[in-house]
């Protein structure tokens, strides 16, 4: 009998880490939109990252360098709703330089970069929308 519930509950967990991991990956594909744009005017080229947390009332920091003279695109979803995800662009001594919680939540945010910067990325569940998920975030520049 403990062998029967132990394999049930075995059975569960990789069945509830497949369902997570598939959410993610819809999750993935949907901020690739974003940085696929609608014509080849507003394409832009990943990174190469994919940045994936899953949160839970908490939030998650990933640590890039931004080139100048480069244009890039920040994308970020936690599902089909746009507006879940909080991103905030932050130097290395804390300062916001951008947050799109001051743009209605917006999937993406695109900006030049005058000079080479090292940043950091928070991402946050908007709590009043969604507690709990995955959540993604892709870097593209545009070529």
């Amino acid at each position: 009998m403990k062998k029967l519930v132990f394999i049930t509950a075995l059975g569960f967990a990789c069945y509830s880490n497949s369902l997570f991991a598939q959410d993610c990956e819809s999750i993935v594909k949907l901020c690739q939109s974003y940085l696929d744009g609608t014509n080849k005017k507003s394409k832009f080229v990943s990174d190469g990252q994919v940045y994936t947390a899953f949160l839970d009332r908490e939030k998650a920091e990933f640590k890039t360098t931004f080139f100048g003279g480069s244009i890039y695109r920040i994308a970020a979803s936690a599902g089909k709703e746009d507006e879940f995800v909080i991103f905030t662009v932050k130097d290395l001594q804390g300062n916001i330089l951008f947050t799109n919680k001051n743009h209605k939540n917006s999937p993406y945010w695109d900006f030049k970069v005058p000079s080479t910067i090292p940043v950091t990325i928070e991402t946050e569940l908007d709590l009043d929308k969604k507690v709990t998920g995955c959540a993604v975030m892709l870097i593209g520049f545009k070529k």
